[in-house]
């Protein structure tokens, strides 16, 4: 990459949470699975050289942590909520249904000095969440909502902490929330909402609705508004930002295998056409530090390894990689196999160009959000609610 940045006009200001300003306006999604430390300190050096070059780096978030397994200090999300020494600031993601059983997890990360900012989930569609209320589900139920943000600013508060709301449009098409969400959360003092603009119904399929991101924009005034969806480039987060006026972008899937689109949209942001274009060699570079930053987290070279498999195949995308050699990667289990089998491909071909572009992850299809028994009838919690919800975060992992 050539990393001379002609003189340019940003595209937007720093994003402003909290007492933390972020001079390039992104946002590293939190995702179940991907976003541990070793991903974390592979965007943020990617995030860095953007900076370096005339960007900014961005705010990396954990992957979702449940608020009661933090509380029971369960050995992975204790491990979840480690940060390097570089990453500030610190940037964790709370899952919970309980405001009480949050409150209590806020108090515990900003007492032991553990996170610098704190993001709420409202957004997950995976059915074991929203049917136990939690996750997309939960701003269905006002009160519910209001009283989990709340009681997580009180907590944060005293600390300088500040508590952003993620979330998505609605449960389905019938049963949006994202408007009345959003103005619920600013006025119970989050420093900031971003909306995944997909109802839970339809997961990661079909297009993300940029319009909704525009709407929330008009409704909410007084803090920061992010889009995340469908952002697959940094020309895709500039349009964003222009079709919408949002604040600022989250991140998710289009960095999967591809860390270095934060230095992408760190130039883009600053007003640079400069763009990162790795041949396999150097993505098969970055893939094998990724494998050791795994190895280095888990403490664990063969979990390590194991971790790495999901990534192969996004590092690879468009590349010609043999499907003897691809499915060898997918069971890698040491570094030194890794290294072999990287030796044996053809580490001279360039950037695939539109073959290593667009989506990445599943996409999946519309389907019917799982819920509560009768949890649609009310926007509040009736009696037996009230019991499935108390233990929700009972039923979820400890990641």
């Amino acid at each position: 990459m050539d990393a001379t940045m002609p003189t340019a006009t940003t595209l937007r200001p720093p994003l402003r949470i909290g007492r933390h300003t972020i001079q390039s306006p992104v946002v590293l999604a939190p995702m179940a699975g991907i976003t541990n430390r070793a991903f974390r300190r592979l965007c943020r050096e990617y995030g860095d050289t953007g900076r370096a070059a005339g960007g900014a780096t961005s705010l990396y978030v954990s992957e979702m942590i449940t608020s009661r397994a933090l509380l029971e200090r369960t050995t992975e999300s204790m491990r979840l909520i480690e940060h390097d020494p570089a990453e500030d600031p610190r940037s964790i993601q709370l899952y919970g249904v309980d405001p009480a059983t949050v409150a209590a997890a806020v108090r515990m990360l900003v007492t032991e000095d553990r996170a610098d900012h704190i993001d709420l989930n409202f957004g997950c569609p995976v059915p074991k969440v929203t049917r136990k209320g939690g996750g997309a589900a939960l701003p269905w139920k006002r009160d519910l909502f209001r009283g989990i943000v709340a009681a997580a600013v009180r907590e944060a508060t005293p600390y300088a902490v500040p508590v952003t709301v993620k979330m998505r449009v609605g449960i389905d098409a019938d049963h949006i929330t994202y408007l009345e969400a959003g103005q619920a959360a600013e006025q119970e003092g989050a420093a900031a909402v971003a909306l995944h603009a997909r109802t839970a119904s339809q997961a990661y399929s079909g297009a993300a609705d940029w319009s909704r991101i525009a709407r929330l924009k008009e409704a909410v005034r007084t803090i920061p508004v992010l889009g995340n969806g469908d952002i697959w480039s940094a020309e895709d987060a500039v349009d964003m930002v222009r079709q919408t006026g949002c604040d600022g972008v989250v991140v998710g899937r289009g960095c999967l295998g591809r860390p270095w689109l934060f230095t992408d949209l760190a130039a883009a942001f600053a007003g640079s056409p400069v763009r990162v274009r790795p041949g396999l060699r150097e993505v098969t570079d970055t893939m094998r530090r990724h494998a050791a930053y795994l190895v280095e987290f888990y403490g664990d070279e063969l979990k390590g390894c194991r971790d790495i498999r999901k990534h192969i195949a996004w590092y690879l995308k468009g590349f010609p990689a043999g499907s003897t050699v691809r499915h060898r990667l997918a069971l890698v289990d040491s570094l030194a196999a890794l290294d072999e089998l990287v030796d044996s491909m053809d580490l001279s071909a360039p950037w695939p160009g539109d073959a290593a572009e667009g989506q990445r992850g599943r996409a999946g299809s519309p389907r019917v959000v799982a819920l509560p028994e009768r949890w649609l009838q009310s926007r509040h919690l009736d009696a037996a609610q009230r019991e499935v919800v108390a233990e929700a975060e009972l039923s979820v992992s400890g990641g």
